[in-house]
Formats: C-alpha cells, structure tokens, sequence
C-alpha cells in the first residue's frame, strides 16, 4: 500500500472583485502573512503583474516553500483566482488554504469557492 508523503490542495474561486489598488502586491502580501503565520517554511517569493497588454490583466504569484510552493493565479476582469497549495512532510497544506481562504472573504465578500479538492503527494511504498 502507498503512503503520501505530500499533500496539494488546488481552489478555484469566482466573483473575486476586491476593491483595493495593486491588488496583486496585496495578494502576495497575504500569502506570505499565510506562509510565515504556519509551519512552512518561505524561502523566496515573486509576482508577476499582467496588464492586459499581451495577457489578460491580473497576476499569478508564488511563494517557493522549503517544503515546496504555494501559488496564486488571477483573472482580474472575470474576477477568476485559483490557489494551491503544495507541501511535503508535515506541514498542514490544508490548514494554509483555510487561512488564505478567510483573509479572501474579508478582501472581496462577493467571492464564491468554486472547488476544492486534496490529492496525496509524493506516493511510497515504505517508510
């Protein structure tokens, strides 16, 4: 029998239309406030801002993990953002989401969780 050793937890939001200004500097910011009020351990960080010029406007941002990544991607005219969450050992990759997902609803109430799903990770057999 397969044990995991990793978890990723992936959650698709819509109507996600907070009304603050660089609003993926602010998603960053909270995903590294997630990250530093856990067990994780944050090894780097980068957003990348889309103006619309050559890809729809938004941003997708990731915050590398020592025990792997933890990741936001948005389409800020449709209002579309999805998260996940991947980790290894014994961090809670869950508990994470639940955190981001809270600080979500109080940035933009309209949001609506879409899905929400966890697959095991990093299969073995063994130890």
């Amino acid at each position: 029998m397969s044990k995991a050793h990793g978890f990723h937890v992936m959650v698709d939001y819509t109507d996600f239309f907070p009304s603050t200004p660089e609003l993926g500097k602010t998603m960053l910011k909270l995903m590294k406030s997630t990250i530093d009020n856990s067990t994780a351990k944050r090894v780097h960080s980068h957003i990348e801002i889309f103006d619309g010029a050559t890809s729809p406007p938004g941003f997708a941002a990731v915050v590398l993990l020592d025990e792997s990544h933890f990741s936001a991607h948005c389409y800020s005219d449709k209002g579309w953002l999805a998260i996940d969450c991947f980790t290894c050992g014994g961090t809670d990759a869950e508990a994470i989401v639940d955190e981001i997902d809270k600080l979500l609803k109080q940035l933009s109430p309209t949001i609506v969780l879409e899905q929400r799903s966890t697959a095991n990770r990093f299969l073995h057999r063994g130890e």
